[in-house]
């Protein structure tokens, strides 16, 4: 009997080294939970560092679009940064640059301009479309990425 129970042993400890032993099920862990999404962030930061006074969110536009604003220094790289009009779909209607009135070269309010020439979209399926401001980012980083989005009307 002796000389059967050391093999067996051995062979137990065998299986459970190499993992072929029956398996515990493991209760699963709750979740963790996950820090907010950056693009709230950046929203919320970007609203310090960019006014727009002209057009406002959920106006009505028409083609050409004059835009203005003030922005702060730093969203400027050589005194513009690009302009964005998309359709509801996302679809990219017109860019353009908005150029900075004045030294950009501050942590100050510099006004900025830009006129967009667009052809109206399709609105059969919807004439909401969004505005968006970038802050010029040269080095491609992402964490130097921003950006203010509204939503705007096609009239």
């Amino acid at each position: 009997m002796k000389k059967l129970l050391f093999p067996l042993t051995v062979f137990a400890i065998l299986l459970t080294l190499t993992g072929c032993a029956p398996k515990e099920e493991k209760t699963p862990l709750p979740p963790v939970p996950m820090e907010p999404p950056v693009a709230e962030t950046v929203i919320e930061e970007s609203s310090a560092l960019i006014i727009l006074e002209t057009p406002q969110a959920e106006e009505n536009i028409i083609s050409p679009l004059t835009i203005k604003g003030k922005a702060r220094g730093n969203w400027f790289f050589e005194a513009s940064f690009p302009v964005i009009l998309a359709n509801w779909d996302g679809v990219i209607i017109a860019e353009t640059t908005a150029q900075a009135q004045g030294d950009w070269m501050t942590e100050d309010y510099v006004p900025f301009e830009a006129v967009l020439d667009f052809e109206k979209p399709d609105t059969s399926i919807s004439n909401r479309g969004a505005l968006i401001l970038k802050k010029d980012n040269p080095s491609g980083l992402p964490e130097n990425d921003d950006a203010l989005e509204i939503t705007i009307y096609f009239e």
